[in-house]
């Protein structure tokens, strides 16, 4: 079988299960992972015919796409923010609505270098606003349920000058996490607890930013969720309890309103059902701005809480 006769018994495959953008996408992901060359080079050489390694892994791809197991899942990569990270069925898929709430922060650190702001001990004048002293000192940023650590290497990656902190429930994904976090020479300080217990979320750090992609699908929309998403990904980081599908954001508010130092920040991926809520909850606890981004699909989809002093 030729790179040309492989690459079409994919997509004649593929065609049954997604729509022809995202078979030609997937067959790409296989091809390229399958013979190590880019689409201009497998064009170039079309009739070399696959090594029987390659012919046995082919097969074997074929069987999983078949069931609806997700290309990144069968090839264990996926990429987000120009970063590759090793992926299984312990974490999320990194998806392109996160990637735009990486780009958010990032632009938003980076554009107003926002900094540490440290009152001055020592004043007695209460005529006049305490004085503060501005520290060029690292930022600090917790990122609630990390998964596969996309959002604290991406993060990292693109920002100087931060100490980054990521917490999951799962030690599972937080070995994929430390792995990501090795392979693109990131430091992160991952923590194993659960955040929903309030003893172990003391363990967490004072921070000038947090952000989370937490659980946020109430369970009763199960059946609305695709077949590679509902039989592969792990329901613990998708689904919450349809009588309270706004916990994490009620006890991430919670925790902000005690641990974000002065001019700290939120930062939330939403379910687009549920924004209005979110913001509600925020604006209640005593938010002073609360900003609700839409994604490129126009879908309210990212949260901003800002805490003034």
């Amino acid at each position: 079988m030729t790179i040309h006769e492989a690459h079409q018994k994919l997509l004649f495959q593929l065609y049954h299960i997604y729509d022809s953008n995202e078979a030609e996408a997937i067959a790409n992901l296989v091809m390229e992972n399958l013979v190590g060359w880019k689409k201009i080079d497998r064009i170039i050489n079309k009739y070399v015919p696959l090594s029987i390694p390659q012919l046995e892994l082919f097969e074997k791809y074929l069987q999983e796409l078949s069931t609806h197991k997700p290309v990144q899942y069968i090839l264990q990569e996926a990429w987000f923010c120009n970063l590759k990270f090793y992926v299984d069925e312990n974490v999320l898929i990194p998806r392109p609505e996160t990637e735009e709430l990486v780009e958010w922060i990032a632009e938003e650190v980076r554009s107003k270098k926002l900094k540490v702001r440290m009152k001055e001990q020592g004043t007695s004048d209460k005529k006049q606003d305490p004085p503060f002293t501005i520290h060029h000192s690292p930022l600090t940023i917790l990122d609630i349920g990390t998964g596969s650590g996309c959002i604290p290497v991406a993060l990292k990656k693109k920002l100087d000058n931060v100490n980054i902190y990521s917490c999951d429930i799962s030690e599972k994904a937080l070995e994929v996490a430390k792995r990501n976090a090795l392979s693109n020479n990131a430091g992160i300080n991952f923590l194993h607890l659960d955040f929903l217990n309030n003893e172990q979320r003391n363990e967490l750090p004072s921070c000038n930013i947090i952000v989370s992609n937490p659980p946020y699908i109430p369970a009763n929309d199960k059946s609305s969720i695709p077949n590679n998403v509902i039989n592969f990904e792990p329901h613990i980081a998708l689904f919450v309890n349809d009588d309270d599908p706004l916990i994490f954001y009620n006890v991430i508010a919670d925790f902000a309103l005690e641990k974000l130092l002065s001019n700290g920040i939120v930062y939330a991926e939403l379910h687009e059902d549920l924004f209005s809520n979110v913001k509600k909850l925020f604006l209640q606890k005593g938010f002073q701005g609360v900003t609700i981004k839409k994604d490129l699909l126009g879908k309210h989809r990212m949260l901003k809480a800002t805490m003034l002093p």
